[in-house]
């Protein structure tokens, strides 16, 4: 389905079979809304899941300028509130990390629980260059040019000999994302930065890594859970896309963690 949000045509996707509180995905930079097709599908029955095209990729459209996280963070609660959602448990990956530390510490009275994946709160200065050439490579030589190296850091050698389907629409979707969009998001990540405002969430949170992540080392993860009082950590043998390497192991964690929050 698609709605305008905040001047943007945005399509979202919404299983809601159990009628039960809300849980709603964000997907990773260069992903769109299908990455959670399958997590979607376990948690739709005891759910109202919501999935969505965060803007410039999938079906959403791109911004007419560039936007930060923080405006990101303020699409999703224009999208929670278009379909009256008073609360969500949040799960973001990568760029879907971000932008939900951002939304929890801008809602945090709309926030159930947070669950971060392969995440990070902030762009240090060395690396913050890296955003700059990867937004001028989309932009220079379209998003074909990225895409052998991104799918190296996003999954691991075996999972891609072993999944070659599941691969083939996770590279289908990032070579159709908009080069534009892909660019933006880029350096609306370069600018990020929470790391000094992690202390205030207070909502239950569960943080997990993949061990063979080269792009956002475990560690970059696992600092979020140590700046949130009694937040938890869990590693996955995965690379950056820990949740679909290892969509049972995740689903396990992230279905106890929803029924007995810490």
């Amino acid at each position: 389905m698609q709605v305008n949000i905040n001047g943007i045509e945005t399509r979202y996707v919404l299983s809601n079979e159990g009628g039960g509180p809300w849980l709603t995905f964000i997907h990773q930079l260069g992903g769109d809304l299908s990455v959670w097709d399958q997590l979607a599908g376990y948690f739709r029955d005891d759910y109202t899941v919501l999935r969505y095209d965060v803007r410039g990729h999938g079906k959403t459209a791109a911004s007419g300028a560039p936007f930060s996280i923080a405006d990101l963070s303020h699409d999703l609660v224009t999208l929670l509130d278009a379909l009256d959602a008073p609360s969500t448990h949040l799960v973001g990956m990568s760029m879907g990390g971000m932008i939900a530390q951002q939304f929890t510490l801008d809602h945090p009275a709309r926030v159930d629980s947070l669950t971060i994946a392969d995440s990070s709160a902030g762009t240090p200065p060395e690396a913050r260059a890296t955003w700059d050439q990867r937004a001028a490579a989309a932009r220079r030589d379209g998003m074909a040019s990225l895409v052998p190296a991104t799918l190296s850091r996003w999954l691991t050698p075996d999972f891609q000999a072993a999944h070659p389907e599941a691969v083939e629409q996770i590279r289908d979707v990032l070579t159709h994302t908009l080069s534009e969009g892909y660019a933006m998001a880029c350096e609306a990540l370069r600018d990020f930065d929470v790391r000094s405002k992690l202390g205030a969430i207070r909502c239950p949170t569960l943080t997990v890594a993949g061990r063979h992540d080269t792009g956002t080392p475990p560690a970059s993860t696992q600092a979020i859970a140590d700046a949130i009082e009694g937040a938890r950590f869990e590693l996955l043998d995965a690379a950056h896309l820990a949740p679909i390497e290892q969509p049972h192991r995740f689903a396990a964690l992230l279905e106890t963690f929803l029924e007995r929050p810490v």
